[in-house]
């Protein structure tokens, strides 16, 4: 396990929205979906990336721990970590080992209950303190509209971290003619309710900063002319999905 080698999109080393605390943030490389405002499009295939064990990387993050304090820890995003998901369980292995808290933040775009992915699920989570898990929509077909995939095994990996009762923190990004529809955030609303481990609630505003990056690399936007949602449309989702009525966590 100590020859597996990650590939590193990027690292952020003082987050603070990517988990309670301050975070060190390893952004690993691809991703299985395709959605429209995604603002690390060049994850998807390109081929600029940092390579290390997931020694090497542990290493990195913790020159910075003394800043994490009681909350902080690391988190691995994307992309799609779980992709990678043999580096994921390797080097959270070595973080709990060092007592660091341990978050991964996964569109469960690739989550199956299929071999041999799901016995290392099972096996990760022994060693996940928090997932921040993203619905991007609640409605099958816009989500494939907005994705390219659908989300059955989204919400299926929502209900199994239901059942094991693993912490998580729901994300939706608010995307004006893309996923901010009332009838679906209270869709979405009530199937949250439906899950039992669910710590926070945020809505996400959907943002245009990640433009440049689809011209340079000659992908068509497909969500030219949308602006970002409204303080009135943020309030209503917020309202709909009831995220006041979540623990909030002060960093």
């Amino acid at each position: 396990m100590e020859n597996i080698i990650g590939r590193i999109h990027s690292i952020e080393s003082f987050g603070s929205v990517d988990g309670p605390g301050v975070r060190y943030i390893y952004f690993l490389h691809g991703c299985p979906l395709r959605c429209q405002f995604c603002h690390n499009p060049d994850t998807w295939g390109s081929k600029t990336y940092q390579e290390m064990t997931a020694q090497q990387a542990l290493d990195q993050a913790m020159k910075y721990r003394n800043y994490w304090g009681k909350k902080g820890g690391l988190t691995i995003s994307g992309g799609e970590p779980l992709l990678q998901i043999d580096f994921l369980l390797e080097l959270f292995k070595l973080a709990k080992k060092e007592g660091i808290h341990t978050c991964i933040d996964t569109s469960g775009g690739c989550f199956t209950r299929e071999e041999p992915f799901f016995s290392k699920f099972e096996e990760l989570m022994q060693y996940t303190d928090l997932l921040l898990v993203d619905i991007k929509e609640i409605n099958r077909e816009r989500h494939i509209q907005l994705t390219s995939k659908d989300n059955d095994n989204i919400l299926d990996m929502a209900r199994y971290l239901s059942d094991i009762n693993k912490p998580v923190w729901i994300r939706h990004v608010l995307v004006p003619e893309r996923s901010d529809f009332d009838e679906d955030l209270k869709e979405l609303d009530q199937f949250i309710k439906t899950l039992k481990n669910v710590e926070r609630v945020e809505v996400l505003p959907y943002h245009t900063l990640g433009i440049f990056k689809w011209q340079e690399l000659k992908i068509p936007y497909l969500l030219e002319g949308i602006n970002p949602p409204t303080k009135e449309r943020i309030e209503n989702a917020n309202q709909l999905l009831h995220t006041q009525d979540y623990q909030e966590f002060k960093k």
